[in-house]
């Protein structure tokens, strides 16, 4: 589900624990302890590269911390998290984590859109399959 605010696109979106998936499909944890978070109204902008998150989120997905990257125009760097499973519209890829301030949106960059074969439709303000791929979720291979 998409819905537009000032022209942006927002979506629903299941952000999942990719260390507890693996530890409940190894049978250390039941399927149902696997943190996840659903939120309504991620903001989608294909103008950033990946997906970040507010701290608290990051916290409630029990995500540890993996490196630190430069941001441009003079930033403090970004602390990168351990990745999760994002899921929108039924289709779902494995995403490293930027952490965001908290009061902030989730925000879907252009990788995960990539991945998901999914592109914004700017003028009708809506998330939608690759047209280039009859809207079916493809992988390009080269």
């Amino acid at each position: 589900m998409e819905t537009q605010t000032m022209g942006r696109v927002l979506t629903e979106a299941t952000i999942e624990s990719l260390y507890d998936i693996f530890a409940s499909q190894h049978g250390l944890i039941p399927a149902e302890r696997v943190r996840r978070v659903v939120v309504s109204d991620a903001l989608v902008d294909d103008d950033t590269m990946l997906l970040s998150l507010p701290s608290s989120m990051i916290r409630r997905l029990g995500l540890a911390a993996t490196k630190s990257r430069h941001v441009p125009r003079g930033r403090a760097p970004a602390v990168v998290f351990a990745p999760v499973r994002l899921t929108i519209m039924g289709r779902d890829c494995t995403m490293e984590v930027l952490e965001a301030p908290d009061g902030e949106r989730v925000v879907i960059g252009r990788i995960a859109l990539l991945s998901l074969d999914l592109v914004v439709d700017h003028c009708n303000h809506k998330l939608t399959g690759n047209p280039a791929h009859g809207g079916e979720w493809v992988y390009e291979l080269y």
